[in-house]
């Protein structure tokens, strides 16, 4: 199918954010993950000496449900004119991650800069990056469960999400002015003490 995306992109598909303003200044590709690692080496040597970021979109209801996309920048290597040099060449590289096989080859081999980038990934959206010298969290704690910009992420955590949310708690179970009585933590150390043990019995 024909891309109706502004500019087109290559690759024949459909940018799912095709509704934004148009590009005027950048090329839009997609890849397939196989391709990937080639494809950033191919537009490295062409000119496309500068990462200038990596992020990802989760699209739970598409296959492929992730997107991993690269900000590349296209600048002069020899003596250029300021209008050149004013008006680089951008490539926005999209790369489909299905949900049974969430990993990418990293980039770092080619780019620095690549690195904290997709430990964010790693750590937001739980895609990993095959061959990064440090994969591990760098946002959330270690002990972190899940990964909070999936959308289908619980809104509290999985951790409290678990928890009990008190009714009481709701500001608007609380009149204007009302002073603190001093006695909530109490109250919601036994609504919860009396949840976990009706847990318990089932």
């Amino acid at each position: 199918m024909p891309s109706t995306q502004s500019p087109p992109l290559l690759g024949g598909a459909i940018d799912p954010t095709a509704v934004r303003p148009p590009i005027d200044d950048a090329l839009i590709e997609r890849i397939e993950p196989a391709q990937l690692h080639a494809r950033l080496v191919q537009l490295k040597s062409e000119g496309y000496t500068m990462l200038l970021d990596v992020g990802a979109v989760d699209y739970p209801q598409r296959a492929p449900r992730f997107d991993v996309v690269y900000h590349l920048l296209k600048m002069p290597v020899r003596k250029s004119s300021v209008k050149e040099v004013g008006s680089p060449q951008r490539l926005r590289l999209l790369c489909g991650v299905p949900a049974e096989k969430t990993s990418l080859p990293t980039a770092t081999d080619l780019w620095l800069s690549a690195d904290w980038a997709e430990r964010e990934i790693f750590d937001l959206f739980g895609i990993t990056f095959d061959g990064h010298p440090d994969m591990r969290r760098i946002q959330m704690p270690n002990d972190w469960e899940g990964y909070p910009l999936r959308k289908d992420y619980p809104l509290r955590g999985p951790a409290r999400e678990r928890s009990p949310r008190p009714s009481f708690a709701l500001k608007s179970n609380v009149n204007a002015g009302t002073p603190p009585s001093g006695r909530t933590l109490e109250a919601l150390q036994a609504q919860i003490a009396k949840a976990r043990a009706e847990d318990g019995k089932a």
